[in-house]
């Protein structure tokens, strides 16, 4: 008996009952949306299970948390309009130069993400150029 089933395991081939098992689930999944059967195999295209959907998740706009730079951010603008190479590491150092116990160095992801906003806004008021912009009185709000 012992012999008869190392003979049986010795012929198994893992990733091929894996591609089975997944065709045969496939083809289950296909009759019963009433589709026509087909055999495809899932790996190609790139499915864990043939029932696994992943639906797009909306996109979240809003805040859980009050924003910590709120306050700060204006003297931050100054600086980035000033020198816009500083990196926000270094405006964090500043800020904390300026307040030891404002902010901590856990906040660095937050402040990283504003000066990247306002990066992409500055790219843009420059791309997109447009009348509003050309009184030099009038500055553009930058998020």
């Amino acid at each position: 008996m012992k012999e008869r089933l190392r003979a049986v395991a010795a012929t198994l081939d893992p990733l091929r009952l894996l591609d089975e098992i997944r065709s045969m689930q496939h083809h289950l999944v296909q009759l019963a949306v009433g589709a026509t059967a087909h055999t495809a195999t899932v790996w190609r295209e790139g499915e864990v299970r043939p029932t696994h959907r992943m639906e797009p998740k909306p996109r979240r706009d809003w805040r859980t948390r009050i924003d910590p730079f709120e306050s700060a951010w204006p003297r931050v603008v100054t600086w980035l309009e000033a020198e816009p190479d500083r990196t926000a590491k270094e405006l964090l150092l500043r800020l904390q130069m300026d307040g030891p116990d404002a902010f901590a160095d856990n906040q660095l992801r937050t402040l990283q993400r504003k000066v990247k906003d306002w990066r992409a806004a500055a790219a843009r008021r420059l791309v997109l150029f447009t009348a509003d912009f050309a009184d030099e009185t009038r500055a553009p709000k930058l998020p």
